[in-house]
């Protein structure tokens, strides 16, 4: 009767879990690794105690009860420690005793998980697993030359532009009443998204900072990363590698007293400025970066007391429109840096998104647009946000294009796609329907945490606690004792075989449309599609 009390609305057991785990007595050892690695605390070690029943020979004796006492591992069901199926514990494990197993009832831990009324943030991206993009096919083959030999054959470079690409006769006019030609920059088509000092470790950012100083100063690949809106570390500011790097500045405005105050001491100006106005993963709000990862040095990057919730406005608190964006944030920037920088702002993906571009075509300081799909976003998002809100990249960027090709501008604003690209795997190929749709660039997040660090997040919601600091791996963690798992040095390495195999697939598509000396960009006839419906809505050969 006295546990009957303690049963409450919110009282689990191991068969409501979305993940069990599956221990053997057998096989293991009693290290207590298993118990030491789990990031979210699911599993402890306890004491099982066990009844046998003796029979004894003959039937004077009544049978009696022996009891016998073992050690081993029990499952919390409490919400707050329930298994997020990492495989941590499996890994560590020296006898492969334990592993998480998904529970065939997925559904029964949704509604413990908004106690008290808040409703459920999860890292990472939505849970649907089918991409518009990995249907699209390459259908435009040129008969002049060797598909199959074209891409190892020819020596060509794919390189595409950051910057406002005004005609001749516009640069003449600018330059005679400003004084100032519109900044360029020729960068690498496959950009390093927005991901925050802060968002991510130490160790990561480290990692894909050393990996992107390695592809352009030994292998000459002009690749940039953007910062996300965290700021950046001192050092990096007066470096020579700032040139490599997008900085962010977002409604926070998190680390831009540091950057502006270093401003007389840069030795080299960034790549370019992005202006956050919206993300994919959650469109029409801001960012957060949740109190558990706001250590003492993020803190300090960021100009903020340590220990609190970082939430930015959904909205530049000193701007009402993307009219007054463009005439006060992106000329501002350009100010600060002598003009000699692109601006551009990022918006998330949107019905809207044609209004933003109509505003920026009319504006010489406008450098780019960037635009984030819905499937985009590794940071603490609302699930109704990821699974119910956004524009999908694919119809967002076409009609963004078509829209300057309609004005005569295609050639002059650059568009850089993001949200979801090579999700599935298919990061070039899902890069290369972009650029063919429209966009000059691609901006890829999360698939680079997987492929170079080693993410153990999926779409089917295993992992994803990329929000609250106690990632398995170290990526997205501010705690030492799980950062330092990760190795700077391998994430470099490993960024730089990510890109380098992004490098040959992609001249294996290009090359056999007979453009191995540019991009093939807004070259939607070479695309196909066995969807009618996405055929016509996107403006492509329907093939069956």
């Amino acid at each position: 009767m006295e546990s009957m009390e303690k049963l409450t609305p919110s009282a689990l057991n191991t068969k409501d879990l979305p993940w069990l785990i599956l221990w053997d007595k057998e096989k293991c050892a009693l290290c207590g690794r298993c118990t030491a690695v789990c990031p979210v605390q699911a599993i402890e070690p306890a004491v099982f105690r066990k009844r046998v029943v003796s029979v004894q020979p003959g039937l004077a004796e009544k049978p009696g009860h022996l009891y016998s006492i073992y050690h081993g591992i029990r499952q919390k069901t409490d919400p707050a420690h329930f298994c997020i199926g990492c495989g941590m514990c499996d890994f560590v494990c020296p006898n492969g005793a334990i592993q998480p197993v998904r529970n065939e009832e997925q559904d029964k831990l949704r509604f413990h998980l908004n106690s008290g009324g808040a409703p459920r943030r999860r890292g990472g991206r939505r849970n649907v697993p089918r991409s518009l993009l990995d249907e699209i096919k390459f259908i435009r083959i040129s008969m002049l030359t060797d598909p199959a030999l074209d891409a190892g054959r020819h020596e060509f470079e794919l390189r595409t532009l950051l910057g406002r690409i005004l005609p001749p006769e516009e640069i003449l006019k600018v330059s005679r009443e400003n004084g100032w030609i519109p900044p360029v920059r020729e960068i690498y088509p496959l950009v390093v998204g927005s991901m925050s000092f802060g968002a991510l470790s130490p160790n990561m950012w480290e990692g894909l900072q050393m990996g992107v100083a390695y592809l352009n100063e030994e292998l000459g690949m002009p690749v940039r990363m953007a910062t996300g809106e965290g700021g950046c570390p001192p050092r990096l500011l007066r470096s020579r590698f700032l040139k490599y790097v997008i900085l962010q500045i977002a409604s926070g405005y998190f680390g831009w007293d540091e950057i502006i105050r270093t401003l007389p001491e840069m030795k080299e100006d960034p790549c370019a400025i992005e202006i956050k106005y919206g993300q994919g993963a959650k469109p029409g709000d801001g960012g957060l970066l949740m109190w558990y990862k706001v250590n003492k040095l993020i803190a300090a990057i960021r100009g903020v007391p340590s220990g609190i919730n970082l939430p930015s406005p959904p909205t530049h608190q000193t701007q009402y429109s993307i009219e007054e964006s463009v005439a006060k944030m992106i000329q501002s920037m350009s100010m600060a840096w002598g003009f000699r920088v692109p601006v551009y702002p990022k918006i998330s993906a949107t019905s809207t998104a044609l209004a933003v571009l109509n505003n920026l075509t009319r504006n010489p300081y406008a450098s780019a647009l960037a635009i984030d799909g819905e499937d985009g976003g590794t940071g603490a998002a609302y699930h109704v946000s990821m699974n119910s809100m956004g524009h999908p990249i694919a119809s967002n960027i076409r009609d963004a294009y078509l829209t300057l090709v309609k004005l005569g501008k295609q050639n002059e604003i650059p568009l850089f796609a993001g949200g979801g690209i090579g999700k599935n795997g298919n990061l070039a190929a899902n890069a290369a329907a972009l650029i063919m749709l429209g966009a000059s660039g691609v901006q890829v997040g999360k698939v680079l945490m997987q492929a170079a660090a080693g993410c153990v997040g999926s779409e089917t919601d295993r992992c994803n606690i990329c929000n609250i600091g106690l990632c398995p791996k170290g990526i997205t963690s501010q705690d030492p004792r799980l950062y330092r798992r990760l190795d700077p040095e391998k994430v470099a390495e490993r960024l730089v075989d990510v890109f380098v195999s992004f490098d040959t697939e992609l001249k294996k598509i290009v090359a056999p449309l007979g453009r191995s000396t540019s991009l093939p960009i807004g070259m939607s006839d070479a695309l196909g599609i066995a969807d009618n419906h996405a055929a016509r809505r996107l403006g492509i050969s329907y093939v069956i």
